[in-house]
C-alpha cells in the first residue's frame, strides 16, 4: 500500500517506544525508510526492542533513556539527539492510565497519570518545537490520544483530562506553529490490546465480550495504527494540520468504553484497589 521510501530521510523520535504501540509504530517507520530514536525509562527494554528491529526489518535505531516526567531530563535528551542529528518527527506515545473510582484517587495517583500523559507530552513537544523554530526547520508532532477526548470516560478521569488537554495543544499549535512549517496531528485509537494497557484497563472481572460492542466486532491490529501513523507523519499528509483521526471501528458512536464498570460492586473495586497497591 505504501511506497517503501515513504519516510526516507526522516528521523523520528517515539516516546515509550520500547513496547506496545510505540514499538509497532517504530518498526513500521523503519520499514518505510526512516531513522528511529526510541526513548523510555527502561533502557534494557529499549535495547531489546531496538535489537529486534535492527535484525528484522533492519535499520538505524538509537535508544536513549529518559523520564519524560522531568522537563530537565527531556531537554537533556533533546540536546543529545540534536548533537547527533535533529529529528524531523516527534511521536508522543508515552502515557499512563488505570481504572479507579475517581473519589478514591489520591493526589499522588492522579499525578502518576498526568505527569507522563500531559506534562511529559508537553515537555517533549515544547523542547522539539523550540529547536525546530530556532533552526528554521520543519517538523511534525503526532500525539497518540484516546476517544475519551470525544466521549469523556468514567473511571479513567485523569487520563481523559490529560488526553483532552493534549488535543487542545494539537489544535492550538497547529495555528501558532503552522506558519513556521510545523504540523501537529493526532490519532485517537480505540481498542488495540497491548499487555501493559490490558493489565491496567481490562482486569479480571470486566465484561469479556467488550470487543463485540464495536460495530466491526473486533479490536484493532497494531499494524493498522502503525500504517495510519506513517501516513500522517509523511509528506503525503502535508495538508493535514490540527486534526485528530479516530481509529476505533466506530466504537465511540456506541459507548465511551466504561459503561460496564458502572455495574461493578464495591467488592470488585476493593479487589482492584488491592491489586494496584501490590503493584
Amino acid at each position: 500500500m505504501f511506497e517503501k521510501g515513504l519516510l526516507a530521510g526522516k528521523r523520528i523520535l517515539v516516546t515509550g517506544g520500547g513496547s506496545g504501540l510505540g514499538a509497532a509504530m517504530g518498526r513500521r517507520f523503519i520499514e518505510l525508510g526512516a531513522e528511529l530514536v526510541i526513548c523510555g525509562r527502561r533502557l534494557e527494554l529499549l535495547e531489546e526492542t531496538a535489537g529486534k528491529i535492527r535484525s528484522d526489518p533492519g535499520g538505524e535505531v538509537a535508544t536513549i533513556r529518559c523520564d519524560i516526567r522531568d522537563g530537565a531530563a527531556v531537554d537533556a535528551m533533546m540536546d543529545a539527539i540534536w548533537h547527533d542529528k535533529p529529528i524531523d518527527v516527534l511521536v508522543n506515545n508515552a502515557a499512563a492510565t488505570f481504572i479507579a473510582q475517581t473519589e478514591h484517587l489520591s493526589f499522588r495517583a492522579a499525578d502518576a497519570i498526568l505527569a507522563p500523559t500531559l506534562h511529559g507530552t508537553m515537555y517533549c513537544t515544547l523542547s522539539a518545537g523550540r529547536r525546530w523554530i530556532e533552526g528554521k526547520r520543519k517538523g511534525v508532532v503526532l500525539s497518540i490520544l484516546s476517544t475519551s477526548t470525544i466521549t469523556g470516560r468514567a473511571f479513567t478521569v485523569p487520563s481523559a483530562m490529560a488526553k483532552s488537554a493534549v488535543l487542545a495543544m494539537t489544535k492550538s499549535l497547529a495555528v501558532e506553529w503552522g506558519p513556521k512549517g510545523i504540523r501537529t496531528v493526532a490519532i485517537a485509537p480505540g481498542a488495540f490490546p497491548t499487555p501493559g494497557a490490558s493489565g491496567q484497563l481490562r482486569p479480571e472481572g470486566r465484561d469479556e465480550g467488550w470487543s463485540s460492542g464495536n460495530p466491526l466486532g473486533r479490536t484493532g491490529e497494531h499494524g493498522e495504527l502503525a500504517n495510519l501513523a506513517s501516513f500522517l507523519i509523511s509528506d503525503q499528509a502535508g495538508y493535514i494540520n490540527g486534526e485528530m483521526v479516530v481509529q476505533d471501528g466506530g466504537a465511540h458512536l456506541r459507548s465511551s468504553g466504561a459503561e460496564d464498570l458502572l455495574q461493578w460492586t464495591e467488592a470488585q473495586w476493593e479487589k482492584q484497589r488491592a491489586a494496584r497497591a501490590k503493584s
